[in-house]
C-alpha cells in the first residue's frame, strides 16, 4: 500500500503501482482504511468489564492497571498448570511480526497450551503437503498467458483482485474462463461457463474429469513417469468415477463432466497450451475437503500443465516462504521442548470451552487470551462458543481495534495497533513476494502494537530471558531464514530499503519435478496416508450432512447451506465499517426460485433458518445466483448487529475434515421456513 499522510493523518490508502502483484489497485475493502483507522468507535484505552459477560459494559483502565491484573491472574492460573491458560489467535494482523513472535514466546515460557491453527486453510494445506509436498503453486503473474482457466470455488473478483486483472487480460487474448462454484458469484458472472455444483462434490468431479482423461488418452505419459508417484493406483480410483456416476453426485448434466474434462485434455495435451486452476478455500470446508484438493492438484500433473509457467494450480504459495518461525517463537522456552503442552483446536473452541477437564482432555481452561481474531462471531457452532465465553470462571483478555462480539465477553480489552502504525513483515498466499511493513504515522490514543503488549506483558511475568527484550525491528530482522536460496539477499535491511521483493523462484517451478516431496514428485498416492482412515489415492468423501451420509438428517433439513464471505467483509474485518454496510443492508439467506415456492416464501419474506444446532431469522433473497437446494448466507456479520443477534455459525457445526482437523463451515443441512406473526410479535 502507499499511505498518503497529511498533518499526521492518514488520508489516503492506495495499491502501489511499482509493486508487481498489486499495480496499484486495492480492494473496496482495503481503499477504505482511513475510515477504519479513525472510526469514532475504535478502542484507544485499556478497559476493564463492570457488567455480565456478553453485556459488553466496561470502564477505562490504565495500562499499569491492566497489564498488572493480566499478569496476576495468568500467573495464579498457571500456578495450577501452564495447560489451563490457552492463546486464541489467527490472522487477524498478518504479519510475522504482530501474528505470532513475542506472543508465543510468552505463552511457551508459561507452559501454555498450543493451538490448532485450523479455522481457514489447513484442510488444504495438508492436502497440497501429502501431493506437493507442501502450500505451492504456480506464479499468479503468469496466469494471464494460460489459454484455460478453471476458477475453483473462488469469487475471485472479491477476494483476489489481483489476480482478476491477471485473468481479465488472458481472456482479451483469448483465454477461456470457467467457474465451479454452487453460486453465482460476480466472478462467474463474467466466465464463459459456470458449473454450479453441488457443495463438498468437487472430488467427485475431479475425479470424473480424471476418468475421462484416462478414456481418451488424454495424458502426458511422459510427465507422468518421470515426475509423479502412484499413477496406477489413481487411475484404478478414477475409473469408478463414470461421468453418469458424478453427474448424479454432484448434480449437473454428465456432458458437463465430458466436455470440461475433453477441454481441458486437448488443450494441455494435444495443443500444449498451458491451462490454470486457480483453487480457493470454500472447497475444502466440507468432511471432504482435504481429498478434495487433493484430487483437483493431481490434474495438471497428469496433463503436463506444469511444463508451463502459466499452467499448474494455485491455491497457496505460503509454503514457499522460508521463515525461521523457531527465532520468532522460541519453542525452547517450553518447560520441556520434547513433551510440548496439549493443542486445543481452534475450531472446536465451543466444545473446548465447555468441557470441564478428564484424563483425555486434560484440565479444564481457565484463562482465554484472544489476539487477531473475533471467535464469538467466526467459530462454528456459535452458541456453544458463546456459552464457553460466558463462563464467570474463565478470564478473558481480548486485544482488538473494536468492540467485536468477542470482547463482550472479555475480562480486559487492550487496544492494539493497525496496519499503517506499526512494523511488520508479511509473506503471502496469492504471491511470491516478502513484504515489508514500516508505521506511516503514529498510534491512536493509547493502541499499542501486539509485539510491544506482550512485551510488557513478559516483563510484569517476571520472564528475563534476552529474547522478551528484542524491538519489533529486531524480530523483523529475525523472521526471514537468509540461509535458505529461496531468500538470497533478502532481509529485513532489503525490505524496509524497498518495500518488497520476490523469492528466488524460477517461472515455471515444477516443469522438470522439483515439488516439496522427499523425492521432488508429485504423489497421487500418499504413503502417509496407508493405514489412515482416508484413501491413499484421492477419493469422493460425501459431506456429514447430506443424502448420501445421512438421509434421515437430509429429509428433516432438505437444503445445504454455504456462508461465503460478504463482498465487503473480510470475515468479521470492516463489518462495521459505515460506508461498506449499505452495500451488505442486513444479513440476508439466498434462496433458489424453486425452493423458495415450495415453502411458499417470497422475495423480501423474514424467515427463520434452522436445524438441530439453531436458528436465526433473516431476509430472504429470491435468487437463480444459487442452484436449486442450497441455500447462501453471505457471511461474517457481527452478531450484534442481526436483528436476532445471531450469525450464519449458529448453524455450523464442529465437525472437523477428513484431513488438517479443518471446520465444515459448509457442510450444512438447513431448513428454511416463513416466520409467522406470533414469532414476529
Amino acid at each position: 500500500m502507499l499511505v498518503t499522510v497529511e498533518e499526521g493523518r492518514v488520508t489516503k490508502v492506495a495499491g502501489d503501482p511499482a509493486h508487481p502483484p498489486t499495480h496499484g489497485a486495492l480492494c473496496t475493502k482495503v481503499a477504505r482504511y482511513p475510515e477504519r483507522i479513525y472510526h469514532p468507535d475504535r478502542l484507544l484505552h485499556p478497559m476493564r468489564r463492570v457488567g455480565k459477560k456478553g453485556e459488553g459494559k466496561f470502564e477505562r483502565i490504565s495500562w499499569d492497571e491492566a497489564l498488572d491484573e493480566i499478569a496476576s491472574r495468568l500467573q495464579a492460573v498457571a500456578a495450577k498448570g501452564g495447560e489451563r491458560i490457552l492463546p486464541y489467535n489467527y490472522a487477524g494482523t498478518m504479519g510475522l511480526v504482530q501474528g505470532d513472535s513475542m506472543s508465543a514466546r510468552v505463552f511457551h515460557k508459561l507452559g501454555a497450551s498450543l493451538l490448532g491453527k485450523t479455522i481457514c486453510a489447513s484442510a488444504g494445506s495438508t492436502a497440497l503437503k501429502h501431493t506437493y509436498g507442501g502450500g505451492v503453486g504456480m506464479h499468479m503473474e503468469f496466469f494471464e498467458e494460460a489459454r484455460l482457466i478453471l476458477l475453483w470455488g473462488t469469487n475471485t473478483i472479491t477476494s483476489n483482485l489481483h489476480l482478476w486483472t491477471k485473468i481479465q487480460e488472458a481472456k482479451r487474448r483469448g483465454a477461456k474462463i470457467i467457474a465451479i462454484d454452487p453460486y453465482r458469484t460476480q466472478t462467474a458472472d463474467k466466465c464463459d461457463q459456470h458449473i454450479a455444483i453441488l457443495p463438498g462434490t468437487d472430488a467427485a468431479l475431479a475425479l470424473g474429469m480424471m476418468h475421462v482423461l484416462l478414456r481418451e488418452g488424454l495424458l502426458d505419459r511422459e510427465y507422468i513417469d518421470h515426475y509423479t508417484v502412484g499413477f496406477a493406483e489413481l487411475a484404478e480410483q478414477a475409473g469408478k468415477y463414470t461421468p453418469d456416476h458424478v453427474a448424479k453426485l454432484c448434480g449437473i448434466e454428465a456432458g458437463v463432466v465430458e466436455s470440461l474434462a475433453l477441454l481441458y485434455g486437448r488443450l494441455a495435451v494435444l495443443e500444449k497450451q498451458p491451462v490454470a486452476i486457480r483453487l480457493n478455500y470454500g472447497m475444502q470446508r466440507g468432511h471432504g475437503g482435504g481429498q478434495g484438493v487433493r484430487a483437483v492438484a493431481c490434474l495438471p500433473a497428469l496433463v503436463g500443465a506444469w511444463r508451463h509457467r502459466a499452467g499448474g494450480l494455485l491455491l497457496s504459495s505460503s509454503g514457499y516462504f522460508p521463515v525461521d518461525m523457531a527465532a520468532l517463537q522460541r519453542p525452547d522456552l517450553l518447560p520441556d521442548p520434547a513433551h510440548p503442552p496439549r493443542t486445543i483446536n481452534m475450531s472446536t473452541i465451543g466444545n473446548a470451552l465447555l468441557h470441564t477437564g478428564d484424563a483425555h482432555f486434560g484440565p479444564p481452561i481457565e484463562a482465554l487470551v484472544v489476539y487477531n481474531s473475533n471467535p464469538v462471531a467466526v467459530a462454528p457452532e456459535s452458541g456453544k462458543v458463546a456459552a464457553g465465553f460466558a463462563r464467570e470462571d474463565l478470564f478473558t483478555v481480548v486485544l482488538e481495534h473494536f468492540v467485536t462480539d468477542t470482547c463482550d465477553y472479555a475480562d480486559i480489552i487492550l487496544p492494539a495497533t493497525m496496519q499503517v502504525e506499526h512494523v511488520d513483515i508479511h509473506k503471502s498466499y496469492g504471491h511470491t513476494w516478502f513484504v515489508g511493513n514500516q508505521p506511516a504515522v503514529s498510534p491512536m490514543g493509547e493502541c499499542l502494537p501486539n509485539a510491544e503488549i506482550f512485551r510488557r506483558l513478559a516483563k510484569r511475568l517476571g520472564f528475563t530471558d534476552a529474547c522478551f527484550g528484542d524491538t519489533d525491528e529486531q524480530i523483523a530482522d529475525q523472521a526471514i531464514q537468509t540461509s535458505s536460496p529461496l531468500a538470497k539477499g533478502i532481509s529485513w535491511t532489503l525490505l524496509k530499503e524497498k518495500g518488497w521483493a520476490r523469492l528466488n523462484l524460477p517461472d515455471a517451478p515444477f516443469a522438470t519435478g522439483g515439488f516439496l516431496t522427499a523425492d521432488g514428485k508429485c504423489h497421487f498416492y500418499s504413503e502417509a496416508l496407508e493405514g489412515t482412515d482416508l484413501s491413499p489415492v484421492p477419493a469422493f468423501v460425501p459431506p456429514y450432512e447430506s443424502v448420501q451420509s445421512n438421509p434421515m438428517l437430509a429429509q428433516k433439513y432438505p437444503l445445504a447451506m454455504i456462508s461465503p464471505p460478504s463482498r465487503n467483509f473480510m470475515n468479521t474485518t470492516f463489518a462495521n465499517i459505515e460506508s461498506l454496510l449499505p452495500k451488505e443492508g442486513e444479513p440476508v439467506v439466498e434462496i433458489h426460485p424453486v425452493d423458495a415456492e415450495r415453502r411458499t416464501i417470497r422475495h423480501g419474506d423474514q424467515v427463520l433458518v434452522q436445524n438441530d444446532r439453531g436458528s436465526l431469522q433473516l431476509t430472504a433473497v429470491v435468487t437463480n445466483r444459487i442452484r436449486e437446494g442450497v441455500v447462501s448466507i453471505p457471511s461474517v456479520w457481527w452478531k450484534k448487529k442481526a436483528k436476532d443477534g445471531k450469525n450464519a455459525n449458529e448453524l455450523t457445526s464442529q465437525l472437523l475434515t477428513d484431513m488438517g482437523e479443518a471446520p465444515v463451515f459448509y457442510d450444512c443441512l438447513v431448513e428454511v421456513k416463513p416466520v409467522t406473526a406470533s414469532v414476529l410479535n
